[in-house]
C-alpha cells in the first residue's frame, strides 16, 4: 500500500486526459512512472499491442467517458462488475481498470528482468470485455473517509496493546518514507481530482503503512494464540477498508461526472 497501484495511475491520468486537462504524452509518461514501457494488447481494431498514447485515444474513440479501478482480493471483488472471466484475471493481478461507457476493462501483466537494483519492468495491459453494471462494494468518498478514521483509531488501539504496531530502525524508515511521500501527496492523483480525494488516498496509504508494519514485524508482543488471533482480526478489516478507500478516491471524478 506504500506505492500506488498501476491501475490507479492509469485511471487517474486517463481521467485527466479525458477531461482535456493533460496532453496524451504527459498522461502516458505519468502512467508509466518508473517502469520501462507499457503496452495495451487486445484493443478493438488493433491486431498487435500498442503504446499508451494510441491506446488512450482509441478508448476515447470507442466511447470511454471515464476510467475507474478495481482492487479485488479473495472473497472481495472490490470494484468489479463481471463477467467471471474478467473478474478472474483481475483477481489474479489484484487490480484492474474499467472503462466507463466502453464496456472494456484492462488488466496488467508485469514482466521483470535484470538484477536487484536495476530491474527492467514492462507492463502489458490486456483489454477484455466487461459487464456494464454498478461496481461491487465501492463506497463514496465521505463513507471511505469515515471508515478510515474509525479503522485507524481501532487498529492502533488493538495493535499498540499487542505491541505489534512497529518499532526499531526498519519501522522508523518505513514511516519516514511514508511522510516524505505524503509531503508530495498531491502528485499521486492527476489534475481534476478534488482535494477530498487526495486526503482520502493519503489516509488510506497511512493506514496501509500501519498494516504493513504490523504484518512484517512478526508476532511482536502477541505471544499467546488468542493475542495472535486478535491481531489478525484487527488487521483484516483495516486492510479491506484501506482498499475500499483507494478505489473511492481514484473513482471519485467518474462518480462526479455521472451525477
Amino acid at each position: 500500500m506504500l506505492s500506488e497501484p498501476r491501475a490507479g495511475r492509469l485511471a487517474a491520468w486517463g481521467n485527466a486526459l479525458i477531461a482535456h486537462m493533460v496532453s496524451p504524452d504527459d498522461a502516458a509518461v505519468a502512467i508509466v512512472g518508473e517502469d520501462a514501457v507499457h503496452r495495451v494488447e487486445g484493443l478493438p481494431g488493433e491486431a498487435a499491442p500498442v503504446g499508451l498514447t494510441l491506446a488512450l485515444g482509441r478508448l476515447r474513440a470507442l466511447g470511454a467517458v471515464g476510467l475507474r479501478i478495481a482492487l479485488p482480493a479473495p472473497g472481495h471483488p472490490l470494484g468489479l462488475s463481471g463477467p467471471p472471466e474478467f473478474n478472474a484475471r483481475a483477481l489474479e493481478a489484484e487490480e484492474a481498470v474499467i472503462c466507463e461507457g466502453a464496456a472494456l476493462g484492462l488488466v496488467p501483466e508485469v514482466y521483470e528482468a535484470g538484477p536487484e537494483g536495476d530491474v527492467h519492468v514492462e507492463v502489458v495491459w490486456h483489454c477484455l470485455p466487461v459487464r456494464e453494471a454498478p461496481p461491487a462494494d465501492v463506497p463514496s468518498l465521505g463513507e471511505a473517509e469515515r471508515e478510515l478514521a474509525e479503522a485507524l483509531r481501532d487498529a492502533t488501539e488493538v495493535l499498540t496493546r499487542l505491541d505489534v504496531a512497529g518499532s526499531g530502525p526498519v519501522a522508523e524508515a518505513a514511516v519516514a518514507a511514508y511522510r516524505a511521500r505524503a509531503e508530495r501527496g498531491r502528485e499521486v492523483l492527476a489534475p481534476g481530482y478534488p482535494p477530498r480525494a487526495v486526503r482520502v488516498l493519503e489516509l488510506a496509504q497511512r493506514v496501509g503503512v500501519l498494516v504493513s508494519l504490523a504484518s512484517e514485524n512478526g508476532h511482536g508482543g502477541a505471544v499467546s494464540a488468542s493475542e495472535m488471533v486478535a491481531r489478525g482480526e484487527a488487521l483484516r478489516p483495516v486492510e479491506r477498508v484501506a482498499r475500499r478507500a483507494q478505489v473511492a478516491a481514484y473513482n471519485s471524478v467518474v462518480v462526479e461526472r455521472g451525477r
